[in-house]
């Protein structure tokens, strides 16, 4: 019978491994087939429900060590029971009741796909990169449900932080409440992008298997000086109309402190000064720019003076202003 057959299949053979292979690459080929034919992700695929048996029996054997060691001298057989000197293996066992992976023991209190952590491989974990928790699906509730009763992680969680500006680029900490009343402390990596997303590990709901995981994504909080033009920051400055005219030094804020700017002769409304590195950091950790947007400024009230070479001016060189950026 074909279950007869899965009884007796090389462990390597279901795993897709040559009996040269490294821990490692058995841990790989066995994550990558338990993602591939779990239940969860195949729901009423009995020929997929059966794959993830064989395969999860399969690392039971060739994932431990021992077991490994003890098949490969033909001490136990691809179920991990002794074999008996002279004789083909006892009988009485049926090809999935209770392996030595546990997941077949129907009678015992562990359901048949309830959370197993093997040599190095936490399936539960790769229910996690499966299906990210918290977005509904199998994972949906978070403490359990899913196929056949399978103990899952707890759901994760997301949220939306807002940082200062000045945090993004120098890193800091800030408290975020989630909706149940908990409190969490993240830290603000140096250089953080907007956009950008923070995964707290451990940090989810709860669940039979653990926690899951809360990701929070980054958002720039308004800034009173600064903002954010595509990958440059922009600030606007105000100098006076003589300034403007003859040139002059300003001083003017950055996220560093105060600098002081040089304003060119003949300089206008929409000119803008470059102050290299003084912007927000990208994803490699460069510091980008920051822009001075130049503004003139008039002075307050009525000035009989500034009126009388105004409309000399108007007189002897009258213009049309252009809308400048």
């Amino acid at each position: 019978m074909q279950r007869e057959e899965y009884l007796t299949r090389d462990p390597y053979q279901e795993l897709g491994v040559p009996k040269s292979a490294s821990a490692d690459d058995v841990r790989k080929a066995f994550r990558k087939l338990a993602k591939q034919h779990h239940p969860d992700t195949n729901p009423g695929n009995k020929d997929a429900e059966e794959k993830f048996k064989r395969v999860s029996a399969a690392f039971d054997i060739l994932g431990d060590p021992e077991k490994r060691k003890k098949f490969d001298a033909g001490e136990i057989d691809a179920d991990g029971r002794e074999r008996a000197r002279g004789f083909g293996g006892g009988p009485g066992r049926g090809p999935w009741a209770d392996p030595p992976g546990g997941f077949g023991g129907h009678s015992r209190s562990r359901g048949p796909y309830q959370s197993e952590t093997f040599e190095g491989v936490d399936l539960g974990d790769i229910l996690g990169e499966m299906f990210g928790g918290g977005r509904g699906g199998p994972r949906g509730g978070g403490a359990g449900g899913g196929f056949g009763g399978f103990s899952q992680r707890g759901a994760d969680v997301r949220a939306r932080m807002e940082i200062d500006l000045e945090d993004a680029i120098r890193g800091g900490k800030q408290r975020i409440v989630f909706s149940d009343g908990r409190t969490i402390d993240v830290t603000i990596p140096k250089g953080a992008q907007p956009g950008q997303t923070l995964r707290l590990k451990g940090q989810g709901q709860a669940g039979r298997s653990g926690p899951g995981d809360a990701f929070i994504e980054l958002a720039l909080r308004p800034h009173p000086i600064y903002r954010q033009e595509g990958d440059v920051l922009v600030m606007d400055v105000p100098v006076t109309f003589y300034d403007a005219v003859l040139g002059g030094k300003v001083e003017a804020p950055t996220p560093d402190g105060v600098v002081t700017l040089t304003i060119p002769k003949g300089a206008n409304t929409g000119s803008k000064l470059r102050l290299k590195g003084r912007g927000l950091a990208d994803a490699t950790g460069k510091r980008g720019d920051l822009f001075a947007r130049l503004v003139v400024v008039l002075p307050d009230g009525p000035d009989p003076d500034l009126e009388q070479f105004a409309e000399h001016m108007r007189q002897k060189r009258p213009y049309t202003p252009r809308r400048r950026a």
